[in-house]
């Protein structure tokens, strides 16, 4: 081989590497709230991660594969035997929406969930209307209704165990956990 084929093969060996080494190490640039050129900050991949700080993996048991849950997605709670929002949960949606409006590649499952009062039948199309409630809420917030799925688990999976008003207020929920980012 000469030496000019080898000095090209060579060239284009270290353009790829090149463009990924001077691709990885783009910087993105955001305004901030004041505006303006001065007002520029600039955000690296390191500092983007910090904006997805309190993502949590988990697994339930009995039950195949994993899932996240943020604490930016808080529970909201219903009243005995109902499934419309309470205006204590608009407040609590909203920065949910707000949330996943600002994340809209995650796509979320809304689980509904009941007191252990009532039969299993019964409380599993409980748990199903206020997961559509939910859900029907967060929509008409802007959130992409195919991002968005839900599941009933009744009765089944009490947050709180025991047998009292306490913790069934607690368990009357639905719980929002992202299954993909």
């Amino acid at each position: 081989m000469t030496k000019k084929r080898l000095g090209i093969l060579v060239a284009l060996l270290m353009v790829p590497l090149f463009l990924t080494i001077s691709c990885c190490s783009k910087k993105v640039v955001k305004p901030t709230p004041t505006g303006g050129e001065k007002g520029k900050q600039e955000v690296t991949a390191e500092k983007k991660g910090v904006q997805e700080e309190g993502l949590q993996k988990k697994k339930y048991p009995g039950i195949q594969g994993e899932f996240m849950e943020s604490k930016y997605l808080k529970d909201i709670h219903f009243d005995f035997d109902k499934y419309n929002i309470r205006p204590d949960a608009t407040a609590v949606l909203k920065k949910s929406a707000e949330y996943l409006l600002a994340h809209p590649t995650y796509k979320i499952q809304i689980e509904g969930h009941c007191d252990e009062r009532g039969s299993v039948e019964y409380n599993l199309v409980l748990g199903e209307r206020r997961a559509e409630s939910a859900k029907k809420f967060l929509v008409n917030l802007g959130v992409d209704a195919n991002r968005l799925s839900t599941i009933s688990y009744g009765k089944e999976m009490p947050l709180d165990p025991r047998h009292n008003e306490e913790a069934w207020a607690k368990n009357r929920r639905c719980h929002f956990i992202i299954l993909e980012k």
